[in-house]
């Protein structure tokens, strides 16, 4: 069974249907476990709102998510909070560490409410994942911007999610910090981990097997990453919102 189906997925704004806007347009594809996807498009294509509605965080103005076999957003507010524990990891362009929590601290935060019996072993065992297991005790003060981002993806996968999703990982990193953390990811993808990953910068799509574009809210290319079609191909299932 598939991992993700989005089926029909829009989402609009507004709703005067003469002067709404739309953000996605009858958004249609399916994810496999294990999958390394890249989702790219130019500024306002809609991939963060893609992204949004991934992440459990924003419901579609219309169509259906299904992770897992369960309609994300036929959830009450409540189990999609617990869904998005269970599920999902999120890493971001800001690695987002809570400044007076160590590294170590910063990992553990996602087991709070766990029912893991060792958390601080489980949040040390990742950092040695990510190749930070000396630096358990420091600040992100006193971490540099990639290790701060290792930090980050330690904690987006300590519950061992089923789907890392990452909005643009790389892009407050140099070149050379930003492909330590991209082979990062591929190693996390060699261990089994799916990951679909928003980025604008075609060198992040280096490793990933399969690239969705978007624009003007419409997927116009969903191939292997060696195969894209041009940006100008025709939509792929896409129609008018109501």
């Amino acid at each position: 069974m598939s991992l993700v189906i989005a089926n029909g997925v829009c989402k609009y704004y507004g709703n005067d249907e003469k002067t709404r806007v739309h953000a996605l347009l009858r958004v249609e594809f399916t994810i496999e476990p294990g999958e390394y996807i890249a989702v790219m498009g130019p500024s306002g294509s809609g991939k963060s709102t893609l992204l949004a509605i991934l992440g459990a965080m924003t419901p579609p103005s219309e169509g259906s998510l299904l992770v897992d076999g369960i309609d994300v957003y036929a959830l009450s507010q409540e189990k999609r909070a617990d869904f998005r524990r269970e599920y999902l990891g999120f890493v971001f362009q800001q690695p987002q560490l809570i400044p007076y929590l160590t590294a170590l601290e910063n990992v553990m935060l996602p087991l709070v409410i766990s029912d893991v019996k060792d958390k601080k072993g489980l949040a040390a065992q990742m950092l040695e994942k990510v190749g930070l297991g000396d630096k358990a005790k420091r600040l992100p003060s006193e971490l540099s911007g990639g290790e701060q981002s290792r930090v980050a993806i330690a904690r987006a996968i300590v519950n061992d999610p089923p789907m890392l999703l990452a909005d643009e990982p790389v892009g407050s990193l140099d070149s050379k910090t930003g492909s330590e953390i991209l082979d990062l990811f591929q190693a996390l993808h060699a261990d089994g981990q799916t990951i679909i990953m928003v980025t604008h910068n075609p060198e992040s799509i280096r490793d990933t097997g399969r690239l969705i574009q978007l624009k003007d809210g419409v997927i116009v290319s969903d191939a292997a990453t060696g195969e894209v079609l041009p940006a100008e191909s025709h939509a792929i299932g896409n129609g008018a919102c109501r």
